[in-house]
């Protein structure tokens, strides 16, 4: 069984290797900046004492006033997870940095969240939709979908 890695230890580290200190500790989960999420991921991947090579899963939640973009990471040589979240505050064209060239395995999740949510990935080699047909107008699992 995987545990979860501290959010104490992560945000410590990377508050002393990169320099980043507005990052919230939530309960199970750290908050960061959408401007530090390369830096951050590319750190969490490539820093030996974390190790997460694996991205087991991007989803992003709905809740109104803003998106939640959730990363989902693993480290399969430490037996570790982390999570770890943006916040997107813009309805009207949301963006966030992709993680694609991190983790090529984000580029099917990051279509799917784009086709679904509506929120843009920049730097993505290949957003489009994936599951619905080009035409389709909206996105629907967005809660303003109907309106």
């Amino acid at each position: 069984m995987t545990i979860n890695l501290s959010t104490t230890t992560l945000i410590d580290k990377i508050a002393q290797d990169l320099g980043f200190t507005e990052i919230s500790n939530l309960t199970d989960s750290i908050l960061i900046k959408n401007k530090e999420l390369i830096s951050i991921a590319t750190f969490l991947k490539n820093t030996p004492k974390f190790d997460f090579q694996m991205l087991v899963s991007i989803t992003a939640v709905d809740y109104i006033e803003y998106f939640e973009i959730v990363y989902h990471l693993l480290s399969i040589q430490h037996n570790q997870r982390a999570i770890l979240k943006l916040r997107c505050y813009d309805r009207e064209s949301p963006s966030v940095p992709s993680v694609v060239t991190i983790w090529p395995g984000a580029e099917l999740q990051e279509r799917e969240i784009w086709d679904l949510m509506g929120i843009q990935f920049t730097q993505h080699p290949n957003m489009k939709r994936i599951l619905l047909w080009e035409d389709f107008k909206g996105h629907p699992l967005r809660k303003d979908y109907l309106r």
